[in-house]
């Protein structure tokens, strides 16, 4: 598996798996409408870049003090995709967002409240990390980190942009909700196998 088929799965994977970010999005769209829930997914997107930032910083001078100890995190990064994998394909109860509680959201606010559902996400941390880890080397350069970063953005941005046109329309927000649990079967049964052979590989 090259580098960039790996980030390409793991990123998508990890963008579609419900949680924070994506109850975030349905919220805006639905209570305040499609520009709002755009915005959120800008700020989602934007949120990426941070985690992207500081995880690229930590891996290169990771991987230039301790080859073992990188070795070790790249292994703990595998299993946690095993285990993420787990937890979504037997999760049981469907995503709830909370739809009553209405408050004054400008797009500013939108914008706002994307960026920092993102970055204090511990999820989106330990996928960044985790994909870092398994696909940075020491012969990858620069310019293809970034490139990683930005694919990572961008992919948010896509994904969240998708969810705020489905579920600012009322036909298409029901039939997204009732494919969740075969979204969350696939999810997981995939992240599982991708964790299990990048483990091997790195072992």
């Amino acid at each position: 598996m090259t580098e960039v088929i790996a980030v390409a799965v793991i990123t998508v994977l990890a963008v579609i798996s419900p949680g924070a970010d994506f109850a975030m999005v349905v919220r805006g769209s639905y209570a305040y409408g499609r520009a709002t829930g755009l915005l959120s997914a800008a700020g989602v997107a934007a949120g990426v870049l941070v985690h992207v930032a500081y995880t690229m910083l930590g891996v290169g001078l990771l991987i230039a003090a301790n080859t073992a100890l990188f070795t070790a995190i790249k292994l703990a990064g595998a299993a946690y995709l095993v285990y993420i994998g787990l937890r979504t394909f037997f999760a049981r109860a469907d995503l709830t967002v909370d739809l009553e509680a209405r408050t004054e959201l400008t797009r500013w606010g939108a914008l706002r409240t994307g960026f920092l559902t993102n970055v204090l996400n511990p999820k989106t941390t330990l996928f960044v990390v985790s994909t870092y880890t398994q696909v940075v080397g020491p012969d990858t350069v620069l310019w293809q980190q970034l490139g990683y970063g930005l694919f990572m953005s961008f992919a948010h941005l896509a994904w969240f942009g998708a969810v705020a046109l489905f579920f600012s329309h009322s036909r298409l927000r029901a039939a997204m909700l009732r494919a969740q649990k075969a979204l969350n079967r696939v999810i997981g049964g995939t992240l599982v196998g991708l964790g299990v052979t990048l483990g091997v590989s790195s072992a």
